[in-house]
């Protein structure tokens, strides 16, 4: 079996050269990576990951720990964490935490004693302080939502103003009574979608119904008997927001079931068919793809440079996308705005994507 050395002497280059070609290092010449690449094809030289390993003290890999790998965002996210981990010849280990709190610690500790050098993570308990003690030995990135008692970067979105956007976007299409369906209010991104919510009804001059806001959906069936709820009340709302995009996959089936095409929907958070859908749903999109990135970009950064120490909340911006499932309805008809072929709604601010 061939070395880096032995790479390294075919090409005419040094052994460290052949490890920045490996790690793709923009900085090196398209001649030297040319010859460095013809070189390990001829000898057939793969990396000794094991020798890494033992080496280091910690395995060539991540971590990822999601709430739900099933989940349309997290599972972009996830893809676009592995794209920078293979460009790194880096393993990826990932696992679904679910949203009971008291489980994270057991599958996140789990994770970490694979020895993994990172890890990317995503708070779903109130208190990640037991991370503490892995901290000088593993680098950490937390996505979605930031952790709590414990310093560390974290690339999160702007869900607050997400939400009111969504929520004015509904004022301005002439709803007043506009309710909300989402997961457990202890989780930060829910919590701030809510006061985006609130909020805009506030600057719109909307007093804030609390029976309008049902929070603690998790299931499919908890998020159909939510919706349930508040069309059954005795002034029930025309439009409903739905916090995340797995409440929006079990609202859309829902509605059609209790056949009300009346009522207008936002979703936060884009899913797969979400513009297919009849009506096309209008979303908050999130960009999950540039939250995996810059999460994995980040935690590689931290394993190339270990000693720096200062920590960066990154929150990125989110768009309302536009589509025909948040018009207003019409006397004459009121489910016509929301079938296929209708408008497609358009406000100042907002982009059209038929």
């Amino acid at each position: 079996m061939s070395t880096m050395r032995q790479v390294a002497a075919r090409a005419g280059v040094s052994a460290k050269t052949v490890s920045r070609v490996m790690h793709n290092d923009r900085y090196v010449s398209a001649d030297v990576r040319t010859r460095v690449e013809q070189a390990i094809q001829e000898l057939q030289y793969v990396p000794n990951t094991l020798a890494r390993t033992f080496r280091a003290g910690r395995d060539a890999a991540i971590g990822i720990a999601v709430p739900d790998i099933s989940d349309p965002f997290f599972a972009t996210v996830t893809q676009a964490a592995e794209r920078i981990a293979r460009s790194r010849q880096t393993a990826v280990f990932v696992t679904s935490l679910g949203n009971d709190p008291a489980g994270e610690r057991g599958a996140v500790e789990a994770l970490l004693g694979r020895r993994v050098a990172g890890l990317i993570s995503t708070p779903v308990s109130p208190d990640q302080s037991y991370l503490k003690p892995w901290q000088p030995r593993t680098a950490m990135v937390f996505i979605d939502r930031a952790p709590s008692r414990l310093t560390a970067d974290s690339v999160v979105e702007d869900d607050h103003g997400g939400a009111r956007a969504a929520t004015a976007h509904l004022v301005g299409h002439g709803h007043r009574r506009i309710g909300l369906i989402g997961d457990e209010p202890s989780i930060a991104t829910t919590a701030r979608r809510l006061e985006g919510y609130q909020a805009a009804l506030a600057d719109a001059g909307i007093a804030a119904d609390p029976a309008l806001a049902e929070v603690g959906a998790i299931s499919d069936q908890e998020v159909a008997a939510a919706a349930a709820r508040l069309l059954a009340l005795p002034d029930p709302p025309t439009a409903l927001f739905s916090s995340n995009a797995r409440c929006s996959i079990a609202l859309v089936p829902a509605l059609q079931a209790m056949h009300r095409a009346d009522i207008a929907l936002i979703s936060f958070g884009d899913f797969p068919l979400a513009g297919a859908l009849d009506p096309p749903l209008t979303v908050v999109d999130q960009d999950p793809r540039s939250v995996g990135r810059i999460a994995a970009t980040r935690l590689f950064d931290r394993l190339d440079h270990p000693h720096r120490r200062f920590r960066r909340n990154t929150v990125l911006p989110v768009r309302l996308v536009t589509r025909a499932s948040c018009c207003p309805p019409t006397a004459e008809d009121p489910g016509a705005h929301l079938r296929s072929g209708g408008p497609v709604c358009v406000s100042p601010g907002t982009r059209e994507n038929p």
